[in-house]
């Protein structure tokens, strides 16, 4: 029933922004979303690890086409699901005080798209999981749309194209697979139980792959990303980084290593080495870039290229590094992109070349800065560390060469993270930049949490570990019983 509640609640809640008027639509919005936080948090607390699926919901929709409203939850869905929630209420706190207009639409939107995504990671119906998937895209369209810098547009109107064009192939292949279970059903149970030919299996892994690369998105199939990240309002952002890219990381969890193992182990290097080669990529373009929110959607290409290298490591450790990684790129970039907005109040400018000595007039928001960027390059006891560690085994223990070329990025993390933070904060102050602002109480609220999470999941990564080992080793037994057995 909780899984029902968590799905429902915030659509709820975006009619009930909707009707409190631009007054109240802040209060009852993030009120809403600490609500279905604690929502999650006791799913977490009575979750039973002994079972792989927990809170399981099944009734039948459309009986006739083998379509069911089957939800629920594994380790891996309620880890998601707790980024989530969790994040919600941050990025509605953030859009409080900020320029955006119409602020009962944008709470309205960004709870619907909240349900959305919290019904891609429940559903347990192929089909279900592909309404929800739309469903997400609808209110980040009209949030950047609606809300976007002068250039929305026509960036915007190239990421819809983008993800429509992903979605048709992710269709084409749904439809191809309930045609192949003899109980005419998208079920999990029947879609895992399929025993594809090699040739069917290559077909569904690139037709679910284009749509999920595309989200994440890797190398090539990135170029909608930076300019939509920084042509869209930073709340809008912040959703689209810190949550809506998951879709397809846990997509390919989901959906491709059970379902089509052999092609899996067929292509999978290909994934890796174009995952790789966006790292890198990524990595030297946003050493070049000089608007600093341009700069972080680059970074957040690299960090999630690592990610999707280690999909596909055939290991423990790797897909172990996924979902750490995934938990803390989330926090790390939404803390990242609030440390933006807030630069860009005070300056009015995201140009490096214009910034500099802000540590001088801000010294709070220089400490909780330099805390976020290094855990977004991994620093110890960071929530960034324990995962992209995990990941490096598990891409080392796939292909020693292939992790030396992905362990560039720490090395050209610390390069363009650190030299930002210095052109940024340090320096001579100049004159123009006397008079700024410290964090207030109400940004400093924002702040906390995000600090809180990065040192507590940096120090007992175990939490994350143990909630989702049980749905790691059955993904990752249906990939490695495809294997040749060595001699």
């Amino acid at each position: 029933m909780i899984t029902t509640l968590l799905i429902f609640f915030p659509l709820v809640a975006a009619l009930l922004v909707f009707l409190a008027g631009q007054r109240f639509a802040a209060t009852v919005g993030i009120l809403a979303t600490i609500l279905e936080f604690f929502f999650a948090v006791s799913a977490f607390m009575d979750f039973n690890s002994a079972k792989l699926w927990n809170y399981e919901v099944m009734q039948p929709w459309i009986a006739s086409l083998g379509i069911n409203y089957s939800v629920g939850m594994d380790g891996i869905s309620l880890a998601l699901v707790l980024l989530t929630t969790f994040l919600l209420p941050i990025i509605l706190a953030t859009a409080v005080n900020g320029s955006l207009k119409d602020k009962k639409e944008f709470f309205a939107l960004a709870l619907v798209m909240e349900a959305a995504l919290i019904g891609v990671f429940t559903s347990k119906d192929l089909f279900l999981f592909y309404i929800f998937w739309e469903l997400a895209l609808i209110p980040i369209y009209f949030i950047c749309l609606l809300w976007g810098d002068e250039n929305r547009r026509p960036v915007t109107f190239k990421f819809f194209i983008y993800t429509l064009f992903g979605s048709l192939f992710m269709l084409v292949a749904i439809i191809y697979l309930y045609l192949q279970t003899p109980e005419k059903s998208f079920a999990l149970e029947y879609i895992y139980k399929l025993s594809l030919s090699g040739e069917q299996q290559t077909f569904v892994f690139w037709a679910l792959f284009l749509a999920f690369a595309i989200k994440m998105p890797i190398f090539p199939f990135h170029t909608w990303q930076p300019a939509t990240y920084t042509s869209a309002p930073i709340p809008g952002t912040m959703l689209l980084s810190g949550i809506m890219l998951k879709m397809g990381i846990y997509g390919v969890l989901r959906w491709i290593l059970p379902v089509v193992p052999s092609a899996v182990t067929e292509w999978g290097c290909l994934a890796v080495m174009l995952a790789v080669i966006g790292i890198v990529y990524a990595s030297v373009i946003a050493i070049k870039q000089q608007n600093y929110k341009t700069l972080i959607a680059y970074v957040s290409i690299a960090h999630v290229g690592l990610i999707a290298a280690g999909l596909f490591s055939n290991s423990i450790e790797g897909l172990q590094g996924v979902v750490l990684q995934m938990l803390a790129h989330g926090v790390n970039v939404v803390g990242l992109f609030f440390i933006i907005d807030i630069i860009l109040k005070r300056t009015g400018t995201l140009e490096l070349s214009k910034l500099g000595g802000l540590r001088n007039q801000a010294p709070q928001l220089a400490v909780f800065f330099i805390v976020i960027l290094m855990a977004s390059i991994a620093l110890p006891m960071t929530n960034g560390f324990a995962g992209e560690f995990l990941l490096f085994v598990g891409i080392f223990k796939y292909n020693p060469y292939i992790a030396g070329v992905a362990g560039l990025t720490i090395i050209l993390g610390a390069v363009y993270m650190l030299s930002s933070f210095q052109k940024i904060m340090l320096g001579e102050a100049k004159p123009e930049y006397n008079s700024i602002q410290d964090l207030t109480l109400n940004e400093k609220a924002v702040l906390i949490p995000i600090v809180i999470a990065i040192f507590v999941f940096g120090l007992f990564p175990n939490i994350i570990l143990d909630l989702t080992d049980p749905s790691i080793k059955a993904i990752l037994h249906s990939v490695q019983k495809t294997l040749p057995v060595a001699n």
